[in-house]
């Protein structure tokens, strides 16, 4: 019989979890890596809308990178901050607002004048290319 090579959980100096530089995670690559039996991970995919991992021509989900990070984020909401499964849900949403808002400063629109210097260069290609035909 075949059996799995048991794999550790590194962890780094301040104590979080070190993911692996990996495209994809099985379910039980992630349960490992988190701490959490597979069906607390099913179960959360159902109650939060960031934990959407892809499933496999067979059918097995495959967690990206940014998935395990929010299981983790998960995690310690529920666990180690005492959030129940709405609050989680809600603080996730408003940190994801925070991250998306608007820049602190104007992004300058071109200005005419470097509008009308790109015409004129085009204008320019335009004449060579249409002199060599």
């Amino acid at each position: 019989m075949h059996k799995l090579a048991k794999t550790t959980v590194r962890k780094s100096v301040s104590g979080d979890v070190v993911i692996p530089d990996k495209l994809y995670f099985r379910i039980g690559e992630v349960s490992r890596l988190c701490g959490l039996p597979s069906y607390v991970l099913r179960f959360w995919e159902t109650e939060f809308n960031q934990l959407k991992p892809s499933k496999s021509g067979t059918g097995q989900r495959m967690y990206r990178k940014i998935d395990v990070e929010s299981v983790l984020r998960i995690k310690k909401l529920l666990y180690d901050q005492g959030f129940t499964i709405a609050g989680a849900r809600q603080q996730l949403r408003a940190e994801t607002k925070r991250k998306q808002s608007p820049l602190p400063f104007a992004v300058p629109a071109p200005g005419r004048g470097e509008l009308k210097q790109v015409r004129q260069g085009l204008r320019e290609i335009l004449g060579i290319l249409s002199s060599r035909h």
